[in-house]
Parts: structure tokens; sequence; C-alpha cells
């Protein structure tokens, strides 16, 4: 299987729609409204975080991306339709099958194709080479570390070179050094083959380092109050985390969060 190509990715400014969402709001039970008027544009090539306190509906924006809920009110709208299977997940667990090897766990996306794993063997080998797991193919998931799990996920969501890539806080559970290699890599692997991700998280530090957008949101219901720019180019090292651009754009996001939080209803 030949590594497709990956998609060229424009400057900001200069990108085409990838989706939208109109005014989504998403009331659970009847009762409960996890997102109230929620509207937001996602363009091809963006790196955007969503970035809020627990309960402002992050990961229920997800959810109705992935097309694993419906909004209650409002619209999802894609260019050139539906999504479909060019869309991958990455949660806040691996979620892996603990009873299948590291490449039976990455093979899974092309079994669900209907692709037989001799087929998909050299593309496998590939992702898990891209995210720094060479020579662990036969591997359990109980022989790794958090971090190497979490690498597995990725190499999974990237196996079939999605348009999209959505992720739902995945480093949040690892320590500090895990957490800033793997925001490393994901850049890298993001630049590898041009794709938008998508990425909830509650660091203000890791959504200024990650991404070219923050969208705030305030809790209860959850809503955009505010979206903050980072124009810092790409790539990006330690140098920009100790930079001066670095502390003034984290320094705005903060703010706008602290001011989401007042917004609680």
């Amino acid at each position: 299987m030949t590594a497709p190509a990956p998609r060229p990715i424009a400057p900001p400014g200069q990108r085409a729609r990838l989706l939208e969402l109109q005014g989504v709001t998403k009331v659970f039970g009847g009762e409960v409204t996890a997102l109230a008027g929620l509207s937001l544009r996602v363009d091809e090539g963006d790196f955007l975080s969503l970035l809020g306190p627990s309960g402002c509906g992050k990961s229920t924006a997800l959810r109705l991306i992935a097309g694993l809920t419906a909004p209650t009110r409002g619209r999802i709208l894609w260019e050139g339709g539906q999504a479909g299977g060019d869309l991958s997940v990455v949660f806040q667990e691996p979620t892996l099958m603990p009873w299948a090897t590291v490449e039976a766990n990455v093979f899974l996306p092309f079994r669900l194709r209907g692709e037989r794993l001799a087929e998909a063997r050299p593309r496998i080998a590939e992702v898990l080479a891209l995210v720094g797991l060479e020579g662990f193919a036969r591997a359990y998931p109980r022989e790794l570390s958090g971090g190497m799990r979490m690498r597995v996920s990725i190499a999974r969501a990237i196996a079939t070179n999605p348009r999209l890539i959505l992720m739902d806080e995945p480093f949040a559970a690892l320590d500090e050094i895990t957490r800033q290699r793997l925001n490393d890599d994901l850049l890298a692997l993001k630049a590898r083959i041009g794709c938008t991700v998508i990425f909830v998280t509650h660091s203000v530090f890791e959504s200024v380092f990650l991404s070219d957008r923050i969208v705030v949101m305030a809790p209860r219901p959850g809503r955009v109050v505010e979206e903050v720019a980072v124009d810092a180019p790409y790539p990006r090292d330690m140098a920009f985390r100790t930079s001066a651009a670095y502390a003034a754009r984290t320094q705005v996001a903060s703010t706008a969060l602290l001011a989401a939080m007042g917004q609680a209803a």
C-alpha cells in the first residue's frame, strides 16, 4: 500500500471552508442544554482548539462533528457533503483492544473498510514509524507506557490519511514531559499528512502551542465567547515556548478563558 501524498495547507486567511456549525443547540433528556446556538467555521488545514472549563460542551461539539449524535437544533454543513469515513477520532483514553497487538489495533480502520492485513501491513509499519513505535508491532497494550499507548491511538487515527482528526483531550492524563513531546510530534504529523485538527483541551499553554485558532467557550450552556488567533509560524519548538510571542498569546487566551468562566449561567 503506497503512502498517500500530503495535502497542501494554504496560509490562514486563504483556506477553503471544510465545515461549519450554524446555530447548533444540543439538549440532553429534554432538560440539560449542553450547547446553545454554537456557530463555528473550520477551514481546511486549520489546527483549531476548543478551550474551556469542564461542562462547556467541548466534547459534545466533537461528538456532533463526528456524527456520533445529532443536533437538537441548528445544522452542520460540510464542504462537498458529509465527511463520512474521512475523519478519525482520538479520545482521552487510547481505547485500544487489550487482547490485540499494536499492529492489530492500528489495522482496525482498514478491517472496517474490508481490507486485508497483508495489504495494509506496509502502511501500518509506516505510521508506527511516524509515531516512533518501530519494532513494537507485535507488542500488546499492557506492555506499553501511557504515552506509547496514546501513540498507538494516534497511529490508528492517521493510518487511513483522514481529512479531519478530532482529538478529545488526548494528552490530559500524561505527565508534562510526555505531553510536550507528543505536542511536538503531533504538529510534525499534521504537517506530514496535511490534515485538519480540532483539538479539545483545558490547557491554555497547550492550546497556544498547538493552534493557529483557539475557540474559547463558556459553560452552561456551552457557547463561543471569543476566538484567539495564534499567528506564530510553524514548525514550533522550545524556542517558541520560551518566546515573548508565546507569553503574549497565553495571556490573551487566559484572560478570555477567565472571562468565559465568569459567564457561566
